[in-house]
């Protein structure tokens, strides 16, 4: 497993082959564009997604909490893709077992109400500030802070040297922002084209390499 790291204002990140990023200083997991209830949505409507694929995001949610034992699991919105379905009391469950504080920044797709969130305590903001540190859902661009942020589900297209290419998720960094790569299964990529300036590291299997 290869992972990177950067830091900014004596803050550190680092970046997981997950699409999860970890805050060391206030041991924070962040975590963008899961889309629950995505795959039971589509199969509702004729969609051939196999239905393990529901338990696949659970897992892998397990995988990476294990590995950082945060004190704080920050969701940077569309924690569900929409309306309450089956998966939401999967959730419920999944929540119920875990130690760590749990935050959602509200995204464009979180329709669920925040009181169902409250009753099973998890605190649901618009944003949320730590330090020089600004966490939304789609990306700010405010003086003073570094945004991290979801949203874009970022990817990237690398090209060998026989003209072959392969699209793959990313995480793409600017000077004053950070933009998470999607963590959910079946939600897509949008390819993005970096400036001069930017940063892209790209993540392939159990890897997260800096490509740009």
């Amino acid at each position: 497993m290869r992972t990177e790291t950067i830091t900014y204002h004596q803050q550190t990140f680092t970046l997981h082959h997950s699409g999860a990023l970890y805050w060391h200083e206030i041991e924070m997991l962040l975590i963008a564009d899961v889309h629950f209830g995505k795959v039971t949505h589509f199969r509702k409507h004729g969609s051939a997604i196999p239905q393990h694929a529901i338990q696949r995001n659970f897992e892998k949610l397990d995988l990476v909490l294990s590995h950082f034992r945060p004190k704080t699991l920050c969701f940077l919105g569309d924690l569900f893709h929409s309306y309450i379905n089956s998966e939401w009391f999967l959730f419920e469950e999944w929540v119920k077992k875990k130690s760590s504080k749990i935050i959602l920044i509200s995204g464009n797709h979180d329709v669920i109400s925040p009181l169902r969130y409250e009753e099973i305590n998890v605190l649901v903001a618009n944003e949320w500030q730590e330090e020089s540190v600004l966490l939304t859902h789609i990306p700010e661009n405010r003086a003073g802070v570094f945004n991290i942020s979801g949203h874009i589900h970022p990817g990237i297209r690398l090209q060998g040297a026989g003209k072959q290419s392969i699209s793959v998720p990313c995480f793409f960094k600017t000077q004053h922002q950070l933009i998470l790569p999607a963590f959910g299964a079946f939600t897509g990529k949008h390819i993005l084209n970096p400036g001069k300036d930017d940063l892209i590291f790209a993540i392939a299997e159990e890897e997260v390499i800096r490509v740009i």
